[in-house]
């Protein structure tokens, strides 16, 4: 692995992770599970994490969670990840996570957790539906910054979405350090260059999200290729019948360029100059799309095969990762004024 240096002269280290809250999708490929098999995993130590616990802030149902939870691991393999090169884990195998989220509620402040635009745009959706907000969904962004905390984390690869909580983490970090003694790390986000944020095919103002109702717009990872070709061929565009890349006034042509620049290589700029129809892009962007996948597809069936495999790959990831968080989220424990465990 290639030696890089952090911000505090120790080795990068490298965290992300996935909710298990629906089917993984060609946005979360092509926004982070790529990158992080090609590129994050060999430049730095990294640490790639299903994050189960996050699934429970909403109404859901424990045999779902579980099965995606593993299949989401699955396809964290199957898309390249090496357990003999990064660690490979389920958050709520590591108990570090949850005891130090308990310190960053008491570092965070009420304020701060009801800023958060998912907090707000999951509860009114939840209201909407008649249901309950549960606590958790408020305090979840905690649970966050233990999660990249915990481990000494330097950088945080993570969409638009998210880079709001990335920068409460920070704040959290910085905080806590001057109020108690240098403990964490101050990590810092990166983003993506191409597709950081792939949209909904049939509505390119939102996100590509896993756990969108309607799925006609979502590309799934493990959608058959039928299916891929059939969502991006009937991807809403416009009436205007050229191609150009403007995200803001024709963001359903832009968002097929992105992709086909994501799976094929290019710049959606120059890509478009290449189309004289939407016709003729919707039907690369679909091959594109499908050829990137059918790898990912055929080894995920593998791996699903000998799901023991999988779940000693996981056990073995937990176990390093207890390593690694145990001494800081003990210091952190003494820092606060703590009786130490021994």
């Amino acid at each position: 692995m290639n030696e890089k240096a952090g911000a505090d002269g120790a080795r990068t280290r490298i965290f992300s992770g996935v909710q298990p809250t629906g089917h993984l999708t060609l946005g979360n490929y092509l926004g982070a599970m790529r990158r992080w098999a090609e590129v994050d995993q060999y430049r730095a130590d990294a640490l790639f994490c299903v994050v189960d616990l996050h699934a429970l802030t909403v109404e859901h149902d424990p045999a779902r969670v579980r099965r995606l939870s593993r299949q989401a691991a699955t396809l964290l393999l199957a898309s390249g990840l090496d357990p003999q090169v990064c660690t490979v884990f389920v958050q709520s195998q590591v108990d570090e996570h949850l005891r130090l989220s308990y310190l960053m509620e008491c570092t965070a402040s009420d304020g701060e957790m009801r800023r958060m635009i998912q907090y707000k745009e999951k509860a009114a959706r939840e209201q909407a539906r008649g249901g309950s907000v549960r606590l958790s969904l408020l305090t979840y962004p905690a649970l966050m910054a233990a999660d990249i905390l915990a481990y000494g984390t330097h950088e945080v690869p993570v969409g638009e979405d998210q880079a709001q909580h990335v920068e409460l983490t920070r704040d959290l970090a910085v905080r806590f350090n001057r109020r108690y003694g240098a403990t964490f790390v101050v990590p810092r986000t990166v983003h993506p260059p191409v597709a950081a944020r792939v949209k909904d095919l049939q509505d390119p103002t939102s996100k590509m999200g896993k756990s969108h109702a309607r799925t006609a717009g979502v590309v799934y990872v493990l959608d058959e290729p039928e299916a891929v070709q059939k969502k991006v061929t009937r991807a809403v565009t416009d009436a205007e019948p050229d191609v150009s890349y403007e995200p803001e006034r024709r963001p359903g042509v832009a968002n097929l360029l992105e992709v086909l620049a994501a799976c094929a290589g290019g710049e959606p700029q120059r890509l478009a100059e290449e189309y004289d129809s939407c016709g003729a892009l919707k039907k690369d962007a679909a091959e594109a799309v499908v050829e990137m996948l059918r790898p990912v597809r055929a080894r995920h069936a593998e791996l699903a095969a000998d799901p023991g495999q999988v779940d000693a790959v996981l056990l073995a990831g937990a176990e390093r990762a207890r390593g690694l968080a145990g001494p800081r989220v003990d210091a952190a424990f003494e820092a606060v004024g703590l009786l130490p465990k021994r």
